[in-house]
């Protein structure tokens, strides 16, 4: 079995560390990556979440197309979805995925009520440890849930991002300017990146293009088509049509990816 001790306390652990990175033992980012797993154990979901006043959120009486007007402002490929009560205070519903919005959109149900695309949430307490969090929403892949406090009244939302964030710093977020990999147009396309993955835009537009073929959309495309792609050409699949936007030499750098409409 395992030697009994002697062992060290946190702080004791943290002084090595911090003695290490004076010494040029270790760098700085590592040092600060190791005090962040250190302290990751006992942060609460409270600390991390988004809080109720920042949310932005959807009213679930609101109609698909100015749900997705919305939700192509603000910029997020998920957003949470509230219901007033007779008292009118704000009752969570669920989340809406965008994805869902222009499908429906696409399908002539526009003027269809937002309730209908909703999609069950987990709420969870103020008070869960972050790393639990963390834990339950790769095992169940969800990536967002709604805080709550002691009286089951909403106060925030959380990501896995955002326990991602918390464990390893700031990390590039569906605002930031750096990351157009995926970007949602006016007209309810999505314009992507050639170097996408397979895996991510399956679960970005819930399709089942096959990962063992094909690792980018780009190669995807080279594969059906057979040949150099050329700007304007296009592939389809499940309902899904595939357009080059843009390439660099033989490189598909950019996609558009929109709904196939009968």
């Amino acid at each position: 079995g395992l030697a009994q001790g002697p062992f060290i306390g946190e702080q004791e652990f943290l002084g090595i560390v911090e003695a290490a990175a004076h010494d040029s033992v270790i760098e700085h980012e590592e040092r600060e990556l190791i005090e962040s797993v250190i302290e990751f154990g006992d942060t609460m979901v409270r600390e991390i979440m988004v809080p109720r006043h920042d949310v932005v959120f959807l009213d679930d009486d609101m109609t698909v197309t100015a749900a997705l007007d919305k939700a192509v402002v603000e910029g997020f490929s998920r957003l949470p979805v509230f219901r007033k009560d007779d008292d009118d205070v704000d009752d969570v519903v669920g989340i809406v995925y965008v994805k869902d919005l222009v499908i429906a959109e696409r399908s002539g149900k526009g003027t269809n009520i937002l309730r209908d695309l909703v999609r069950t949430v987990e709420v969870v307490p103020e008070t869960k440890l972050v790393a639990d969090l963390m834990r339950g929403m790769q095992a169940k892949k969800f990536h967002m849930v709604i805080v709550a406090d002691e009286y089951g009244t909403v106060t925030g939302l959380a990501t896995l991002e955002d326990c991602l964030e918390e464990l390893v710093g700031e990390i590039v977020d569906e605002h930031d300017e750096e990351d157009d990999s995926l970007r949602l147009l006016p007209n309810g396309d999505l314009l992507v990146d050639g170097s996408m993955s397979i895996g991510r835009l399956n679960d970005e537009i819930s399709t089942n293009i096959p990962e063992t073929e094909y690792d980018t959309i780009g190669g995807f495309i080279f594969g059906m088509l057979g040949r150099v792609p050329a700007v304007g050409d296009s592939v389809e699949h499940q309902g899904w049509k595939f357009s080059t936007e843009e390439l660099d030499g033989r490189r598909v750098q950019k996609v558009r990816v929109s709904t196939i409409t009968e």
